[in-house]
């Protein structure tokens, strides 16, 4: 019989779907610290959690009959997903049960702003009648409003700020102006979204892009006066650059219902100023979402231990049993192609073809395609994109998706996969990738150059005119910066006299080491390439 932790506080509805089901054993044990947890979660089959317990390496690890994390909210920050992931364990979400009252959040937050509504609430209940200019707001209706981020929670409040009467433009980094006009949202890139709104809300997840997206630069883009407002996530503020556009005047209000550091300290700055309005990451908070994140979580572990049928899964792709030992290198091989082609092209995607040849086009072609959309779309939305929900989003951003099965040979080759990004103005750009003897993930062509080269860890990228000297004047820059090389490998392209380089190196290197590479004589092209 499997047996269900219910390990954070759940509505009773949940819980009654959980306990009336024949054949589950359901213990309820909310508040436990990890080390608790850890020792509580033996021999249970299933966890079900809010954002409240954290589910980390050390409690996945101390139960081995752990099948499934049931997460009861869109975020699965608070689980170790993979950890998780290596231990075979699936983890599921429930993405659009708290959008509602998460937008909803958003535009109360945005009209306290406008209308100082907790300042006057203050004063009044200070003994102070005030109804002249400093408790004077501004109407919503007629401002321009900029959403940066169409998700389900962006979506729902550009829906509600237009029945506002409020003009809506929207930034988002694989939203195709396709879909923007049949959804109907103005789409702009992100300098004219900072420059004419009067107010912006964010709603994209916390990734190295958005991490402090806005930040002082951002902020100086902005119109003077601007109403800033976050319901997403904490970090992608940056609220000591907040701080300061405030002080200066720059920014009118920031109204903040998630922080950097959660809990906050109580002598956190933004705190002591007026025009700031806090709520304690309350933007999921209502009794309606908190019951229907509950009912839907508790069903999907329902359905799971009943059928084996798996709902927002966030880290499993979809084949027979049978076929994932066999699939699973090709599945990392294309989300490798896909993470490479996305940050060395610099293109926005519009179309996406992936190219199965061989084995890979006989196995689970459909989680190998899905692995390559999740690479590439990575690059734009953070790491949490993976393979279940990449094809969704790409569908959902207006993002044409071409899978092309082919049964070999190609070349050379037995076996490959090849990703290909067109964006706007067709330019395009493709990888091509097989599997070398040991199984591990092979770049063998890039854009006209034949190379073999690994798809591992950091990786200088560079392309130059083929002559001698240019590799002992790109070492000699690495040496000045101190950075270590596991490998060099090497490509040419014949028809235009042109070489590739692709430099694996130890440690995080520096930036600005790109802009010193790209100054080096007879370097066309250098781009730091993160890969897993």
């Amino acid at each position: 019989m499997p047996r269900v932790l219910v390990c954070d506080i759940l509505s009773e509805k949940g819980l009654e779907i959980l306990r009336s089901t024949p054949g589950l054993e359901v213990d309820y044990k909310p508040g436990l610290s990890e080390d608790d947890l850890a020792k509580a979660v033996v021999g249970y089959d299933a966890l079900v959690v809010r954002s409240g317990s954290k589910i980390t390496a050390k409690v996945i690890e101390a139960s081995p009959s752990l099948r499934l994390v049931g997460r009861a909210g869109i975020g699965v920050e608070n689980i170790d997903v993979e950890a998780a992931s290596k231990r075979g364990i699936i983890v599921m979400n429930t993405p659009t049960g708290n959008a509602v009252t998460t937008a909803e959040h958003t535009l109360s937050l945005l009209f306290a702003l406008a209308r100082r509504i907790p300042q006057a609430d203050a004063a009044l209940r200070a003994g102070r009648w005030e109804r002249g200019a400093a408790f004077q707001g501004h109407e919503l209706a007629g401002k321009t409003l900029g959403v940066v981020g169409l998700g389900n929670v962006g979506r729902m409040v550009v829906e509600r700020a237009k029945a506002l009467r409020m003009n809506v433009i929207v930034h988002d980094p694989v939203l195709t102006p396709e879909r923007a006009a049949a959804v109907g949202v103005h789409l702009v890139p992100l300098d004219d979204l900072w420059a004419w709104s009067d107010a912006i809300t964010v709603h994209t997840p916390l990734s190295d892009e958005t991490h402090h997206l806005v930040d002082d630069d951002a902020v100086s883009r902005m119109k003077r006066g601007v109403l800033l407002v976050n319901c997403a996530r904490g970090g992608i503020f940056d609220e000591a650059a907040v701080l300061r556009g405030l002080e200066s005047g720059q920014i009118g209000g920031v109204a903040l219902d998630v922080f950097e550091e959660e809990p906050p300290r109580a002598d956190h700055p933004l705190f002591k100023r007026d025009d700031v309005v806090v709520t304690p990451h309350l933007g999921a908070n209502t009794e309606e979402a908190l019951e229907r994140v509950a009912s839907e979580i508790a069903d999907q572990v329902v359905a799971y231990f009943a059928t084996g049928t798996i709902v927002n899964a966030v880290n499993v792709p979809s084949m027979p049993r049978d076929m994932v030992s066999k699939a699973t290198p090709y599945i990392d091989l294309a989300n490798r192609l896909g993470t490479f082609i996305a940050q060395v092209s610099g293109l926005k995607p519009t179309t996406i073809e992936i190219e199965l040849v061989g084995e890979p086009s006989e196995l689970g072609a459909q989680a190998i395609t899905a692995s390559a959309l999740a690479g590439v779309l990575a690059r734009f939305l953070g790491r949490g994109v993976n393979q279940v929900s990449a094809p969704f989003i790409a569908q959902d951003r207006g993002i044409r998706v071409r899978e092309v099965r082919m049964a070999g040979p190609y070349g050379r080759y037995n076996a490959i996969v090849g990703v290909k990004i067109v964006g706007d103005g067709g330019r395009s750009a493709t990888a091509l990738g097989t599997l070398g003897a040991d199984g591990t993930a092979r770049l063998v062509g890039w854009d006209g150059f034949d190379l073999e080269a690994s798809l591992t860890g950091p990786t200088l990228v560079l392309t130059t005119l083929d002559r001698p000297g240019v590799v002992g004047d790109v070492g000699s820059v690495l040496g000045k910066h101190a950075i270590n090389v596991r490998q060099i490998q090497l490509g040419l392209r014949s028809s235009d006299n042109k070489a590739v380089s692709l430099w694996g190196l130890a440690g995080d290197p520096n930036p600005a080491l790109v802009e010193e590479l790209k100054r080096v004589a007879d370097v066309d092209r250098a781009a730091l390439v993160d890969l897993p």
